[in-house]
């Protein structure tokens, strides 16, 4: 199951890929699903598999005008208590069951070498990634598909760390996300080295709803620095945890997706793919 979804996952940044380099031409899903090596009837049902949603459907999620869209309908209402009141899905608020602690000064000192780190390899809807933790919660989750580097990228982190190759429950409970059913998602602890700018800048992001959108500038306000959205772009960028801290949901004003750690075209698949999943619940 696992391989196939990292397949998947490559043919969809691959349609992803070609629909950016063309986006100022008449995009034909048939010649699409050709490029990726597939007949337009099974290249339907990938689409329908993975994002629970037609291709054409999808294009519409992840296009400027849709994300403008989003952000015109959200903007003052964003960090309001009114999202409580949409769709089931839209209340499951990562700040809900995401909570992040800070590590010590004494945990994180001298490389981390205090720590003792589990660490796994998994697969998800949005390609191979490594994930993290030690005896508090998550310390770190990135898309990796080579697992040297990706082991590589853990240890610069905690330099001085003891590692081992182990899943735990922390880890297990952090990679439920990617389930289809949120209504079975148990409390997800992120264990977590930052300044206290980063600190609030990464609680701000738990506030965006899932299929919900946010700018940097409104994060900004959020935290009371109107004058940080360079800096808060900053934090975004330090964000240790990938897909539960949501930094994909952050986009520039214009509605362009703006940069991702992880590739933009994987950015583009996330939001895509949670779009869509919030609208297949109306």
């Amino acid at each position: 199951m696992g391989e196939q979804q990292q397949i998947n996952y490559n043919r969809i940044a691959e349609v992803i890929e070609c629909i950016k380099n063309n986006f100022n031409k008449q995009v034909n899903l048939d010649e699409i699903a050709k490029q990726v090596h597939l007949s337009p009837l099974h290249f339907q049902r990938l689409f329908m598999e993975w994002a629970g949603t037609t291709p054409e459907k999808f294009l519409q999620y992840i296009s400027i005008e849709h994300a403008k869209k989003l952000l015109t309908e959200q903007q003052a209402i964003l960090f309001e208590s009114t999202f409580e009141m949409e769709l089931p899905i839209a209340k499951l608020l990562h700040d809900l069951f995401v909570n992040i602690e800070e590590m010590t000064a004494d945990q994180y000192k001298n490389g981390g070498k205090n720590l003792c780190i589990n660490y796994s390899f998994a697969e998800s809807q949005f390609g191979n990634l490594i994930v993290a933790s030690t005896s508090r919660g998550v310390c770190y989750m990135a898309f990796e598909d080579d697992e040297d580097i990706a082991l590589s990228g853990l240890k610069q982190k905690f330099p001085n760390a003891t590692f081992q190759q182990k899943s735990d429950l922390l880890q297990q409970n952090a990679l439920s996300i990617f389930q289809n059913d949120w209504g079975e998602l148990s409390g997800i602890k992120l264990h977590l080295k930052g300044t206290e700018f980063q600190l609030k800048v990464w609680k701000a992001l738990l506030k965006i709803p899932m299929g919900k959108l946010s700018t940097y500038s409104a994060i900004a306000k959020e935290i009371g620095n109107t004058n940080a959205s360079r800096a808060v772009g900053t934090a975004i960028g330090s964000n240790p945890v990938a897909f539960l801290v949501p930094c994909h949901r952050v986009i520039q004003s214009s509605g362009n997706f703006g940069g991702y750690m992880w590739g933009n075209t994987r950015k583009t698949a996330m939001i895509g793919w949670e779009v869509a999943r919030i609208n297949s619940k109306l």
